[in-house]
Formats: C-alpha cells, sequence, structure tokens
C-alpha cells in the first residue's frame, strides 16, 4: 500500500492499458479517477475498482477539449483536494499512409495524444506546484522513435510527447514533480486485435522475446515510476 493517501488521474482508462495502469494504482492503496470519453465504461470500471477499498470516481473527458479538462480537474480537486499521479493514457489512431491521410485524421490524433497531454499535464502542475510534489507518466511508443509505415499522425504525436516529457521535468523538477514517459511496443488491446493476422506476425518476429507485451506490462512500468523508489527519476 505504497501510494495509500494519494490521488491518481489516468486518462483513457476505461479499457486497456489505462484499466490496468489503474487497477495497479488501486492496488498499490491510490485512489482513482477513471476519466474516458466513454463515462458509461468508466463508471464501470471505477465501480469495479471500488470494490477493493479504495475511493474512486468516473468522469466523462474529452482531453482534447480545454474547457471540458478544466472542469475535469476542478471535479477532482473539489472531490479529493489533491492529485499527486497524473497518468497521461488516452490516445488513438487513424491509420493511413501520407499521402491518403486527411486533415482531419491528423489533426483528430494530434488532437488527443498530444494536445491531451498538454492540456491535462498544464492543469495538473498548477495543482502539484502548489503541493511540492507530484509525479506525470506519459504514455509514447516505439514509434516515436522508430516511425511505422501508415501511421505518420500517430508515430508524429507520440515524438512529441516525448519531447513534451522532457521539458516538463525540467521546468518542474524544482518543485518536487516528476515527468516520466514509458514507450511501449506491440501490446495486445482490442486496438491491436483488429489488425489483420499476417501485420502482428510481421511484428511479432521484430519482437526479441518472440511475444506481445500485456497490459499489465506497461502498468508495471508505471507503477515503478510513480513509486518512492522512482522519486530520483525524471
Amino acid at each position: 500500500m505504497k501510494l495509500k493517501g494519494q490521488v491518481a488521474l489516468i486518462t483513457g482508462a476505461a479499457r486497456g492499458i489505462g484499466s490496468s495502469i489503474a487497477e495497479g494504482l488501486a492496488g498499490c492503496g491510490a485512489d482513482v479517477v477513471i476519466a474516458d470519453i466513454n463515462h458509461s465504461d468508466a463508471s464501470e470500471t471505477a465501480k469495479r475498482l471500488g470494490l477493493s477499498g479504495v475511493k474512486t470516481m468516473a468522469v466523462r473527458l474529452n482531453v482534447s477539449d480545454a474547457g471540458e479538462v478544466a472542469k475535469a480537474f476542478e471535479d477532482i480537486i473539489k472531490e479529493f483536494g489533491r492529485l499527486d499521479i497524473l497518468v497521461n493514457n488516452a490516445g488513438i489512431t487513424r491509420d493511413n499512409l501520407l499521402l491518403r491521410m486527411k486533415e482531419e485524421d491528423w489533426d483528430a490524433v494530434i488532437g488527443v495524444n498530444l494536445k491531451g497531454v498538454f492540456l491535462c499535464s498544464k492543469e495538473a502542475v498548477k495543482v502539484m506546484s502548489k503541493q511540492r510534489f507530484g509525479r506525470i507518466v506519459n504514455i509514447a511508443s516505439v514509434v516515436a522513435f522508430m516511425g511505422n509505415q501508415g501511421q505518420a499522425n500517430y508515430s508524429a504525436s507520440k515524438a512529441g510527447i516525448v519531447g513534451l516529457t522532457k521539458t516538463i521535468a525540467k521546468e518542474y523538477a524544482s518543485r518536487n514533480i516528476t515527468s516520466n514517459a514509458v514507450a511501449p511496443g506491440f501490446i495486445t488491446t482490442a486496438m491491436t486485435d483488429a489488425l489483420p493476422e499476417n501485420v502482428k506476425e510481421e511484428m511479432r518476429k521484430a519482437i526479441p522475446l518472440g511475444r506481445f507485451g500485456a497490459p499489465e506490462d506497461v502498468a508495471n512500468a508505471v507503477l515503478f515510476l510513480v513509486s518512492p523508489e522512482a522519486g530520483y527519476i525524471t
């Protein structure tokens, strides 16, 4: 229960990687806020995690909307009085080759994946700076460093997250706020399940361990980065 007494907000947490991260944080004693654009699923996840004895809250949130983000943080502080951990996990894909990619698909992915991290982090550091404590973890991707065919928008958004994460780390270390990114490879989720088998097989061949990761693998990395043991990592 090393996170008992702390409050964590996880975006895109209704299912998949976000849900697994929220479950891990709750398992360590943190009260959790499940934020997702799908409020019914977020409510179900919050209800399930609340059975473990921690306090939970479900918030419908479009992270690309500045007004919604500000209101969500206002509601969270009203309910809990503090925010110790922010995990920026919300993300979408709108894949296509560069020449075929529509401008609205570019804007949608950058809006959720990158602008969303900016908006949520901006609100979080306001609270965390006053507390002189905070942990921000952003979910990037290996494609931030490798690129990926058909994912110009997604790769750019995740590369942007890396640069933003490093900048937050430098700006807020003096306030005892750490900022880190986790860049998962191929993780088995509903999003990746939709890929054709031949594509998944090619990806599997490129992985040294010869298997795909699970949401729990990402959650374990996040749990370490928000723990007292990682207090010097930013």
